[in-house]
């Protein structure tokens, strides 16, 4: 690791999904940047391998990780209790960890995965951690959002989608769901030390989407040729965790480490009051 180049010395940086795609290259450049980096992902394995390559690669020692399925509330807690315990003061928590799911599953606490998995994890795992981030003196909350939220919409007359489900509609809900988040908590803590913001990848080449069958897949990739490298996806991120050019900006949406606006709806506060109070039941936070 080049000493020209510590801007994330002595930064402690948690990142979910840290294993593949985007955020195992956001993971690699943080430690690169000498950032004390954690790694949080479901399978031990591959935790433990990225850890190792990330050392060998980069010559930071720092770097550690914490196995969890995100997906299960129950493992977000203690997630979320192993890393205060752990870290009093993290700078840097990057909710990256999430999926499509074309075909309805749900979870162990019997929500739609879609939409368990990427918002209320992590809407349950910052605000556990708030507390951790307040201790940083400039904190930093990163949510990786998709521009799928455009076409999102919440269903509070059925939340779970019971009825009439559509993989594609429970997805943009959800990406939707974490975009009204990002800006309702920019909102709190707008009188803090800690900034909030979300931002769309791009349209990356990754294993996501792989568990809704090899053939779609394949499919895919070979119909999206303009799809876009997990390091070039994973620079916006790396951008936002470690830039001083957004060191004072909370609430944004950015694309190609451009502040952005995201959808109408994302914005509509009467809709965030109530997700946010639906989220809270949910995730029971507060207990």
């Amino acid at each position: 690791m080049s000493d020209s180049n510590k801007s994330m010395s002595k930064k402690i940086c948690i990142i979910t999904g840290a294993t593949s795609g985007i955020g195992k290259e956001t993971a690699f450049a943080l430690a690169e940047k000498g950032g004390s980096v954690i790694v949080v992902s479901r399978n031990d394995k591959k935790c433990i391998s990225t850890v190792k390559a990330i050392k060998k690669k980069t010559g930071n020692n720092h770097v550690d990780h914490i196995s969890a399925d995100l997906s299960d509330l129950k493992q977000v807690r203690n997630l979320a209790r192993q890393l205060k315990e752990k870290y009093p003061c993290i700078d840097v928590l990057i909710n990256n960890a999430g999926g499509y799911f074309k075909t309805r599953l749900e979870t162990v606490d019997d929500y739609e995965m879609n939409f368990a998995l990427n918002h209320l994890s992590p809407f349950l795992l910052t605000n556990l951690l708030i507390d951790n981030l307040k201790e940083s003196s400039q904190g930093r909350i990163i949510n990786v959002s998709s521009s799928a939220h455009f076409k999102g919409k919440i269903k509070f007359e059925d939340l779970q989608l019971q009825n009439d489900f559509n993989g594609f509609n429970a997805y943009a809900q959800s990406k939707l769901a974490l975009t009204l988040f990002n800006h309702k908590l920019a909102e709190q803590l707008k009188d803090t030390n800690v900034t909030v913001n979300a931002l769309h990848p791009g349209l990356v080449a990754t294993n996501f989407g792989k568990n809704n069958g090899l053939l779609r897949f394949y499919v895919r990739r070979l119909l999206n040729k303009n799809e876009i490298t997990p390091l070039e996806g994973s620079k916006t991120i790396t951008y936002l965790a470690s830039s001083a050019e957004v060191a004072e900006i909370t609430g944004g949406y950015f694309e190609k480490e451009k502040n952005t606006k995201s959808s109408d709806n994302s914005y509509n506060q009467e809709l965030s009051k109530k997700l946010w109070e639906v989220s809270e039941t949910l995730t029971n936070v507060s207990s």
